[in-house]
């Protein structure tokens, strides 16, 4: 069996191989090697990507909806779009409540003092001055009726909501050097905790997010939370639920701390401080940029990437990385190939954290761009080099995009595995939006650089993250498929596959409904 298996890819190889090769003698009929090469010229040799992340991440910072920062980014992608000879514009699909992140201070003061690592959430209120308070835990009670009873107890207080971590190494340090009894008694332990604590929570007769309204109505003096992300020194800071008390997001090391005095009686007394302020309802909007095509206007490649992001940190992997890459794609395009046959639109857009909402605005303003779409190419991975395209259900994906692949470079092309004709998005990132409504669009899918559990949505996603090197690799392929992409002379196919049957139903899966974005956020 290991032989015919061994024979079998030894044929899909070949076929493959056979197949890239009359792709690319078609493709040599239409594209100009020297447009390819200076693509990698410019590139490699006046790469602006180092330039553009440190703007971007380290001067304007984290892009949350509705914050200035989020604005300030906008403006400066269309200054530096135009400084590039680009047409570019901030188009409004929306509003959102209005914030602005200060400072987040808070000390343990009692029964000793020292400066603990925190941060409010988003949209978390301000404490109009330094707070101080006890801390509690949410009990073991039976049901929610007790739960009621003590209630009361949170007044003044602060109170802890989040499981105690019984250990803030990652599962792959003790998989490394524990043994493997000590590793399993961890990880059954954990389990059993997790499990325990879900059941805590459970019997106040609240979810999450209602508990922390509930203890709001109840007088604490604030909420404290701590979203481990399984990774050495590194929280998730999402959003709050609170409108009168911070709600604050601890380390899990001082989290942990603070957690066991309260269980040994230690009565720990904490100092807090946060200056956020409220900034009302504002406008939020899409960056869109155009280089119009000279052959067929009224035809698109979309560059894409979301330009929002969480503010734990800045916002470097998600999505500061795909937002500069596609902004430096524009750029070299502009340099080598000004005059596309077809026209190139970057679209950085707003509110994807929330719910693809810029994207989806887009697909429904814009319906003459989402009926010329010839590719839509989208970055949403982290900072790794693209491993992965999959035809996202699209019948005939596998012709048009080998033939575009077959003008990128054989060392970036190397890298990439393809799933024709794939299975399409329902979600996850704005690609999506284009897939639901019919419409080519393509994830370019990267190696994750441990995205999971280090920078997606962290305190840690920040510039010192990104690894250029796998950035410029990003952009070499996607002007490279943009540009083979505009001279094609075929329209792409929208030629949907059969869905197939969903084993778990029986039933027939269905292509992705296109779904209404979000328009007022955070506002009701």
């Amino acid at each position: 069996m290991s032989y015919i298996r061994h024979l079998s890819t030894i044929l899909f190889i070949l076929a493959f191989t056979h197949v890239l090769q009359a792709q690319e003698q078609q493709a040599q009929q239409y594209h100009d090697q020297a447009i390819l090469d200076a693509i990698v010229q410019e590139a490699t040799e006046n790469s602006h990507l180092e330039k553009l992340g440190h703007h971007l991440m380290d001067v304007i910072g984290p892009r949350l909806v509705g914050t200035p920062q989020m604005q300030h980014a906008h403006d400066w992608a269309v200054e530096t779009f135009e400084s590039w000879g680009i047409e570019a514009e901030n188009q409004q699909f929306g509003t959102w409540r209005g914030w602005e992140r200060g400072i987040t201070h808070v000390d343990m003061i009692s029964p000793r003092v020292v400066t603990l690592e925190a941060m409010q959430l988003a949209w978390s209120p301000g404490t109009d001055g330094p707070v101080e308070g006890g801390i509690v835990i949410i009990p073991e009670v039976e049901g929610p009726e007790a739960f009621q009873e003590w209630l009361p107890n949170v007044e003044g207080k602060f109170v802890m909501i989040s499981m105690h971590q019984p250990t803030g190494r990652p599962n792959y340090n003790w998989e490394e050097f524990a043994t493997e009894e000590s590793y399993e008694r961890m990880l059954a332990d954990r389990q059993e905790q997790t499990n325990a604590w879900r059941q805590r929570i459970a019997n106040t007769g609240f979810n999450n997010n209602q508990l922390q309204v509930a203890l709001e109505e109840a007088g604490a003096a604030g909420i404290i939370i701590s979203n481990w992300s399984q990774g050495f020194g590194v929280n998730r800071v999402f959003g709050t639920q609170t409108r009168e008390i911070p709600t604050i997001d601890i380390l899990l090391e001082d989290y942990g701390m603070l957690y066991r005095l309260v269980e040994n009686g230690h009565e720990p007394v904490i100092r807090v401080n946060t200056t956020s302020q409220e900034l009302g309802e504002v406008p939020t909007f899409n960056t869109i940029a155009t280089i119009p095509g000279t052959e067929k206007p009224d035809e698109y490649i979309i560059l894409s990437a979301h330009f929002d992001s969480w503010d734990g940190g800045t916002g470097a992997t998600d999505n500061g990385t795909g937002s500069i890459t596609m902004m430096e794609v524009a750029r070299i395009l502009k340099e080598v190939y000004p005059d596309p046959k077809r026209t190139i639109v970057v679209g950085l857009w707003g509110s994807e954290e929330q719910g693809l909402n810029g994207s989806r605005a887009f697909v429904e303003d814009q319906p003459e761009i989402v009926e010329g779409l010839q590719a839509l190419f989208n970055q949403d991975n982290g900072t790794g080099r693209v491993v992965n395209i999959s035809g996202q259900g699209f019948l005939h994906s596998y012709d048009f995009m080998t033939r575009w692949l077959s003008g990128v470079p054989s060392d970036v092309r190397g890298h990439i595995e393809t799933n024709f004709p794939g299975m399409p998005s329902g979600g996850g990132t704005d690609h999506a939006s284009f897939v639901a409504a019919g419409a080519p669009g393509f994830s370019l899918s990267s190696l994750n650089w441990s995205y999971w559990n280090y920078t997606w949505h962290t305190n840690r996603d920040t510039y010192d993250k990104i690894v250029f090197d796998d950035l410029l690799n990003n952009v070499i392929l996607i002007a490279s498929l943009t540009y083979m992409a505009s001279e094609d002379p075929q329209r792409s196919s929208r030629e949907r596959r059969v869905m197939p049957i969903n084993p778990r139903t029986g039933e027939q899966m269905e292509w992705p409904q296109q779904r209404s974005p979000n328009r007022r956020g955070g506002l009701d």
